[in-house]
């Protein structure tokens, strides 16, 4: 069972289009009304898990038929035999004994979704649609529920584990989401350092220095980090030439998605720094997100690196959107967050509807 009556040339289309059509609603309500309370945003969350859930399984979708061939062959010798993101590999072992392919798909995206939907739903409460249609509009959205699926999936169990109030939850969560999917580790390491040391000013100064560093010795620290010994063969994406032929690798240095980075840095330092806000899971938000891109930076000229930007854009909507949406902060905030909402989902259009013709 799949979607197949939407041609695949324009499947991710109908998403962008769709989601334009719902920002610019959204854009002209925030300035006419205000905010308000969202009547069809569960609505529009089945439907979107629904819609990413039963995609065709066709190359288009990437990884796609990658995953869709593990679930075909998995049993309990192929997980003996390799050591990486278990906790994945057990999900679709249980999978496969109990669904079809198409099923495990749909169960994949609803656990890619569903976290981010009790993350907004409980720090944003009755502006929770606000924050997730943010995340929607995000430019790796998309890509990581149909094609990465594995980090999308441990990227939304990391924030539903930092969203948590007791600290086993936190961990237990976080714990799964690494064993999702192993680079998590390194929000995991940024989170951990926010719990004992919050200087948001340092944090972002470590942020800039990491761009010259990163100009003047970037295959330095590409080689660094490939070398620290980790047995993890994600590594090694930092000193293969382009085998896959990825979009992002052959580029150099990606001013471009340096400033798009650069937007929730600016967001955080405005909100702490100017406006002193104070929220304790916010600087873990933050911080967690700084320290995660500064590492992207370093490697930013890496076969792959998007997969390493991804350990901070997940979180990038949540950081620029969360002061907005729990407290007043700002005057005309309502149209504040229009434009914001508006510019955010253009770049994203921009790159992935009409650039990627």
């Amino acid at each position: 069972m799949s979607l197949d009556f939407f041609p695949i040339a324009i499947y991710s289309n109908v998403f962008y289009y769709t989601l334009f059509l719902y920002v610019i609603y959204c854009f002209f309500q925030l300035y006419k009304s205000g905010f308000s309370i969202s009547k069809w945003g569960d609505l529009f969350f089945l439907i979107l898990v629904l819609y990413i859930g039963l995609r065709p399984i066709v190359i288009e979708f990437g990884d796609m038929l990658a995953y869709s061939e593990g679930f075909n062959r998995i049993d309990i010798s192929v997980i003996k035999n390799q050591d990486k993101d278990v906790g994945f590999s057990y999900f679709m072992l249980g999978a496969s004994k109990l669904m079809s392919v198409n099923i495990f798909f749909l169960s994949c995206a609803f656990l890619y979704i569903y976290p981010l939907y009790l993350v907004c739903r409980k720090w944003f409460q009755a502006y929770w649609f606000y924050a997730f249609l943010l995340i929607l509009a995000s430019f790796s959205f998309w890509s990581y529920g149909t094609n990465g699926i594995r980090n999308g999936i441990a990227g939304s169990l990391f924030l539903l584990g930092i969203s948590r109030d007791k600290r086993i939850w936190q961990i237990l969560l976080i714990f799964v989401a690494i064993n999702f999917h192993k680079s998590i580790l390194l929000p995991t390491i940024g989170f951990a350092i926010a719990q004992f040391y919050n200087r948001p000013k340092v944090i972002i100064s470590f942020w800039v220095f990491c761009i010259p560093l990163s100009l003047v010795a970037g295959s330095f620290w590409e080689s660094f980090f490939a070398g620290l010994g980790f047995e993890d063969d994600r590594l090694s994406y930092l000193t293969e030439g382009n085998i896959n032929q990825d979009d992002f690798s052959s580029a150099g240095f990606r001013w471009d998605f340096l400033l798009y980075s650069a937007t929730a840095v600016f967001a955080g330092w405005y909100y702490i720094v100017r406006k002193d806000y104070k929220d304790k899971v916010y600087f873990w938000l933050f911080n967690t997100y700084v320290f995660a891109n500064a590492f992207w930076i370093l490697v930013i000229r890496a076969n792959f690196s998007n997969r390493f930007a991804y350990l901070s854009w997940f979180m990038m909507a949540l950081v620029i959107v969360y002061p907005l949406l729990k407290k007043n902060i700002v005057l005309n905030q309502n149209k504040k967050l229009a434009n914001i909402l508006f510019v955010y989902f253009s770049f994203t259009f921009l790159m992935n509807v009409i650039l990627a013709k």
